[in-house]
């Protein structure tokens, strides 16, 4: 598998080649160009675009052989639409809905587009987000391929790619604006989320050098963002330059809660990176390759994305045309006197005494001599003791009590109570009042155990249903209250 992120400059590849074991033998290259490949969400020559794509191939080993390519394009590539839906529209009317919705804002007829959707809920609400690419874009975009003897599998727009980066660590009841910043060297650019996907569509963008530093561009957008009545309650800064900035200080400066997005890929995509292997000195460089290892996870977690597939947008209203929603006439008379036929049958059946009777199973049925009744103390049910193999319970310990070292601590006292597969990291923000305690629905026998083991800590946890995609067993948020 080929994951290849185009920019109006820039191209990134990551190949992923899968060997005997399940794992990915993984390759990768990324050159900035002086010529520009890209402009406004169109290629401007097919050819030179075709001749970068080639160079990348060409130095990656790994891609000798790959021909299915997952194409990140940037969001000016796509019309988008993010729209709220009713709660109770059903699933098969939602498209229609959201198409309309798209027909109306941007006097676009659904023949001349490729679309896909993405649908995030939460208990209050239910968003679809919508984009749309023309069939003009693609075509030009399959004539680049064909010269280079490869297939478009998917298209993955890279805000979606992003956002896939850090949606493990959203709370859903919890509204959160989230500022994703990709820094590299003297560019810094981002996009503008919220728990139900992408809120703005255009990429923000700016230098970065002595004088407008990354703190003060940031904090010049944020007071940007909060004028148009958008409030970032969380920073995730990403990119090759990002693992020079101090999570606190940078905190301070910009006044937005920082999660270095390295930290997250540890915490949260652990299952990933362990497919992954590469040539003892070759060092993946995931900052820099957000975007394709984004797009790796999630063309992973939503294979029913698909933009090329044919007619996903507009299957309704052709399931419509070719299936009538009445019976033909002569169907409906007989389904009528079928209907009708049956009922009076039931009704003749209710009149009718039953005469067939069960069998009697006692020839001669005789008066039971009375018996002493003797009282007897139930006794009580044994409780049954839940045994769980520790040592195979995978738990992940995340501090959100703002007290430093927290989660180590905690993991010393899970392995004094017999557990070994830990892991340890910071939650999304160190605000937890109440320790949160998160497992999987097929699992919630763990509760008790872990709520035993760890009585002497905290009288009391809130529990929460984990996310079966989750590596882990058991995801414990430390709060203010675990003494």
């Amino acid at each position: 598998m080929i994951f290849l992120s185009l920019k109006n400059h820039q191209v990134k590849l990551l190949v992923f080649k899968k060997n005997i074991f399940s794992h990915y033998e993984v390759d990768y290259f990324e050159k900035t160009h002086q010529t520009q490949l890209l402009k406004d969400g169109q290629i401007i020559n097919i050819d030179i675009l075709a001749s970068a794509i080639k160079e990348g191939l060409t130095l990656t080993k790994k891609s000798e052989g790959e021909k299915e390519v997952f194409l990140i394009l940037p969001q000016d590539f796509f019309i988008f639409l993010r729209t709220e839906v009713p709660l109770d529209l059903s699933s098969s009317a939602v498209e229609s809905y959201v198409f309309d919705k798209v027909k109306t804002q941007f006097k676009i007829e659904n023949e001349s587009l490729l679309s896909a959707m993405l649908p995030y809920q939460t208990p209050q609400k239910k968003v679809v987000n919508f984009f749309g690419l023309t069939q003009k874009k693609l075509q030009d975009l399959e004539k680049v391929f064909s010269l280079l003897n490869l297939k478009i599998t998917n298209i993955i727009p890279e805000t979606l790619a992003y956002f896939k980066l850090f949606e493990k660590t959203l709370r859903k009841e919890k509204n959160e604006v989230v500022f994703y910043v990709h820094y590299h060297k003297d560019y810094a650019f981002g996009y503008l989320y919220d728990n139900l996907g992408l809120l703005k569509s255009e990429r923000w963008a700016s230098e970065v050098n002595q004088k407008s530093s990354l703190e003060m561009v940031v904090k010049k957008e944020k007071e940007v963002l909060e004028k148009l009545g958008y409030r970032p309650n969380r920073l995730i800064l990403s990119g090759s330059s990002s693992e020079n900035i101090r999570q606190d200080t940078f905190t301070k400066a910009v006044g937005i809660w920082t999660n270095p997005l390295k930290k997250i890929i540890i915490n949260f995509y652990d299952e990933y990176l362990k497919l992954l292997l590469t040539e003892e000195k070759n060092v993946l460089p995931i900052l820099s390759l957000d975007t394709c290892f984004g797009a790796f996870v999630f063309s992973k977690e939503n294979k029913d994305f698909i933009f090329l597939r044919k007619a996903n947008f507009y299957s309704l209203q052709e399931k419509i045309k070719k299936e009538p929603l009445f019976l033909p006439k002569k169907d409906l008379v007989i389904f009528f006197i079928s209907f009708i036929s049956s009922i009076l049958f039931f009704i003749f059946l209710s009149t009718i005494k039953p005469k067939i009777t069960l069998p009697s199973l006692l020839v001669k049925t005789q008066k039971p001599s009375p018996t002493p009744t003797i009282v007897v103390s139930p006794s009580p049910t044994p409780t049954p003791k839940i045994l769980v193999d520790k040592p195979k319970v995978r738990i992940k310990v995340l501090n959100g009590s703002g007290v430093s070292g927290k989660a180590s601590a905690v993991k010393e006292i899970l392995k004094e109570k017999g557990y070994q597969e830990i892991l340890t990291g910071n939650a999304d923000s160190f605000d937890y009042e109440k320790t949160e305690v998160s497992v999987k629905k097929e699992k919630t026998y763990l509760i008790s155990v872990i709520e035993e083991d760890l009585k002497k800590y905290v009288s009391s946890f809130k529990i929460e249903t984990l996310s079966d995609k989750e590596a882990s067993d058991i995801i414990i948020v430390i709060g203010k209250d675990f003494k």
